[in-house]
């Protein structure tokens, strides 16, 4: 009786270390496994069975994507200025068992160089390149840090610079500079729409000059070509006043001698009225015809 109630206690001892010995791996998850003190394989997800007394789980390690978050750290640019940054990084452990053995306490080593790094980085920089060239610090600290991770199995996904914050007094000199820039540039806007509206008045009255001269010349032109229209109009009647001056005594060689001489003055644009010669002034009604015709056409 005593023999079966020992044999049962054992057995149960026995079925309890069993259990405790049988492991399920979750998913993005991974357990380092040692025997009698040394590496002994790396356990992924799945059913697993760890020998009693012999094997131990030395760590459980997360394959997933982490974040760490540093406090502000205090950093001199290369023209002496102290700045205080905070930086987050992502990283990934990719190899469990370099990360198990590669270093001790993996995460404060890597807030260490992360500081280094950055202090080294930031040496080398001006305080203006060091507000605009974010992105160019970031790509130069992941690339060290993942570098410099790689034999503890980690991997070094993305370095951001959270915050940088200048001293009190660097903070509002750039807040007058950025003033001072805003107002410069509405200046600049107020000098460049001024000189745009001097430009379109300046084009307007040009173009209003250029529409006057072009309207004295067309009056002018007109003005000018009437007046040689009347002209032409009065040649025009002289000649016909003189040709029948001419036919109204054709054997008078005075008058034809004087309608001849009339008649190129006219041709030549000397005469412009009917000077009546005084060889014919007793021809009384036919003067008085050449005279009214040349009225009305004057």
């Amino acid at each position: 009786m005593e023999l079966a109630i020992i044999i049962g206690i054992v057995a149960v001892i026995v079925l309890l270390i069993l259990v405790r010995n049988i492991f399920i791996v979750q998913q993005s998850k991974a357990y380092v496994i040692e025997r009698l003190g040394a590496f002994q394989t790396v356990w992924e997800v799945g059913l697993h069975f760890k020998l009693p007394f012999v094997e131990r789980v030395a760590k459980k390690v997360s394959l997933k994507e982490q974040v760490m978050d540093y406090p502000p750290q205090p950093v001199i640019t290369k023209d002496n200025v102290t700045m205080q940054i905070d930086t987050v990084i992502y990283y990934q452990i990719t190899d469990p068992k370099l990360y198990t053995y590669g270093v001790e306490h993996p995460m404060n080593a890597i807030e260490t160089l992360t500081a280094t790094t950055l202090r080294n980085i930031i040496g080398d920089l001006e305080l203006d390149q060091t507000l605009t060239a974010r992105a160019t610090i970031n790509g130069e600290m992941r690339a060290i840090l993942d570098e410099a991770t790689d034999p503890w199995g980690i991997k070094v996904n993305r370095v951001e610079l959270k915050n940088i914050l200048p001293p009190t007094d660097i903070q509002n000199s750039m807040e007058k500079q950025m003033k001072a820039e805003r107002e410069r540039r509405q200046n600049i806007l107020q000098a460049e729409g001024t000189k745009q509206s001097a430009i379109l008045v300046a084009e307007g009255e040009k173009e209003a000059a250029v529409l006057r001269a072009d309207a004295e010349k067309q009056a002018a032109i007109l003005k000018a070509e009437g007046e040689a229209q009347a002209i032409l109009a009065v040649q025009k009647a002289l000649a016909d006043s003189l040709k029948l001056l001419n036919d109204a005594a054709p054997n008078d060689q005075v008058i034809k001698l004087k309608a001849l001489e009339t008649m190129a003055q006219v041709a030549d644009g000397k005469a412009t009225k009917i000077i009546i010669p005084s060889e014919i002034q007793g021809l009384a009604g036919l003067a008085e015809g050449v005279a009214e015709t040349v009225k009305k056409v004057q």
